[in-house]
């Protein structure tokens, strides 16, 4: 019997989804695991060093989560108050935060208590970070007001009073010692040198300010507030690339993939949007089953972590690729087990009924009922086989195959009233959705064609035929309407655009008007 290839199941995207490599790379993150905290999850960090255990601010506690712990291995409590922005330093020693009482707390990761408390803030303290060089920490309050502490000495280097509202985000960069951001409420972003006095730039975001990233290289600066996702280029001081409005609410969070490639933002709206840094497009989104407030990601982004409003901390994990092996697997023969059993070996000859070799490999549940039609030539009856399941992807795919094969016509006709009834109800519940359409109406002209002649000897096949020219009907009145509105929405869109034309020709010359005013002024 000559072989056979197995019916072809394509997979369909649901309606309006595009599959990309995006959408498959970051589907791979499994169920998450949900952990519960003590209050909303305000900050997550990750430690920059193995094994990256990461840090969760929640309430009056930061808890030191393992990679695989879904209880804390660590908990710092000696807080009066809320804490804040619990922060590791670059080699993973040491771990910053801030608190509601205004006090800024330094640990040692392996201790308890606080090796230094920095005291000079006058309101809560919202944002904390280490400088580059690791001796220094940056820190933002409620009193409008960011300073920078020396470690060693415990004592204030400097402060800076410029914004006019609270400081509740900030960042310092990985490569100068001396650079860091600050965001604030007052809607704007500054940059600030230890070594001056005043900012060194500053950046309207026109809402208040809730997170702030700056990207590896130094020369890229994200803010995110009220709907907004904006990057600036700081090596054009401070010039606007481009301003994002992908979410419904007030975005909380930002962090960036270990590339640097894709950009993660986090938001009330419940949902995590991934943007490609070469073109910033959405291209991936993530939905939670509540309000975000932080987010990260794992340095080696085998881990994305969210922490919410209703206490609870989402931890996915990605599955590691299969690794596809390049060397040739070795066919066996048949026949092997007999030729190592040795060549004098013979079977017991026993008398058994001639039975196909694929009809035994589907009666063991090998192979499918279809394929075992299709290895047989019988293809006539594949076609009513996958009916009866409830995946009409199977069925839609083995017409399609019993069309390339040039035999629909054969396998359609030839059925008695219970087959055909069967076909039919398939194709009045499934012709008209958009991914079956270009096979099902084939299949639908040539049952009409062969049994369009024996009609009215079956009420209830007439019945059938009767309720698929009603839905026929309907869907091309669907299709008719929808074009109508097309019409009149492009009438309507060529109307406004006239209209703008025409309100911009008669402003243009009162340009000159204004100008010969202003001189009029000026003169006088």
């Amino acid at each position: 019997m000559s072989s056979y290839k197995p019916v072809a199941i394509p997979s369909y995207p649901k309606l309006g989804e595009k599959i990309t490599q995006d959408t498959l790379y970051w589907r791979r993150y499994k169920t998450p695991v949900q952990i519960k905290e003590f209050g909303a999850v305000t900050k997550i960090d990750f430690s920059p060093v193995q094994p990256c255990n990461y840090a969760v601010t929640a309430s009056t506690r930061i808890h030191i989560y393992g990679r695989y712990s879904q209880e804390p291995i660590k908990t710092f409590s000696r807080f009066k108050d809320t804490a804040y922005c619990g922060t590791y330093r670059g080699d993973g020693k040491l771990l910053a935060a801030g608190c509601e009482d205004s006090v800024v707390q330094l640990f040692d990761i392996n201790g308890k208590a606080a090796l230094r408390q920095f005291v000079g803030h006058s309101k809560a303290v919202h944002f904390v970070d280490f400088t580059a060089d690791k001796f220094r920490i940056v820190s933002g309050s409620d009193d409008y007001a960011s300073k920078i502490w020396d470690i060693p000495n415990g004592i204030e280097i400097s402060t800076y009073k410029e914004h006019t509202d609270y400081v509740r985000c900030g960042c310092a960069s990985k490569l100068n010692d001396d650079l860091f951001v600050t965001g604030s409420y007052d809607h704007t972003v500054k940059v600030f040198d230890a070594r001056t006095e005043n900012s060194v730039m500053t950046m309207q975001h026109e809402q208040p300010v809730e997170s702030v990233l700056l990207f590896p290289s130094g020369g890229l600066l994200v803010s995110a507030g009220g709907r907004y996702v904006k990057v600036w280029d700081l090596l054009k001081g401070g010039q606007l690339l481009v301003s994002l409005r992908n979410h419904h609410k007030t975005v909380t969070s930002l962090c960036l993939s270990s590339s640097g490639q894709r950009l993660l933002s986090g938001s009330l709206d419940r949902h995590v949007k991934v943007y490609s840094t070469m073109n910033y497009k959405v291209v991936h989104s993530f939905d939670y089953a509540a309000s975000i407030l932080s987010l990260a990601l794992a340095p080696d982004d085998e881990m994305i972590v969210v922490g919410m409003t209703n206490s609870v901390l989402n931890v996915k994990h990605r599955k590691p690729e299969e690794k596809k092996s390049n060397e040739p697997v070795a066919k066996k023969h048949p026949r092997y087990r007999m030729f190592v059993k040795g060549k004098d070996y013979m079977p017991k000859q026993v008398k058994q009924p001639k039975i196909p070799r694929h009809r035994k490999a589907m009666e063991s549940g090998r192979i499918d009922k279809a394929d075992f039609f299709f290895s047989v030539y019988l293809g006539s009856k594949a076609v009513l086989t996958p009916v009866r399941t409830a995946t009409p992807e199977v069925t839609v795919a083995v017409m399609n195959e019993i069309e390339r094969r040039g035999t629909l016509k054969n396998a359609l006709a030839g059925r008695d009233e219970k087959q055909l009834s069967l076909i039919l109800n398939f194709l009045i519940k499934h012709m008209v959705e958009p991914r079956f359409a270009p096979i099902l109406l084939n299949v639908a002209e040539n049952v009409i064609d062969i049994y369009s002649s024996v009609t009215n000897q079956s009420p209830v096949v007439d019945k059938l035929f009767l309720r698929l020219q009603d839905t026929l009907e309907k869907e091309i009145s669907y299709q008719e309407e929808l074009l109508e509105v097309l019409g009149m929405m492009d009438t309507l869109f060529a109307t406004m655009a006239s209209k703008k034309t025409t309100v911009s020709r008669e402003t243009r010359p009162s340009i000159p008007e204004e100008n010969n005013l202003m001189a009029v002024k000026s003169s006088s």
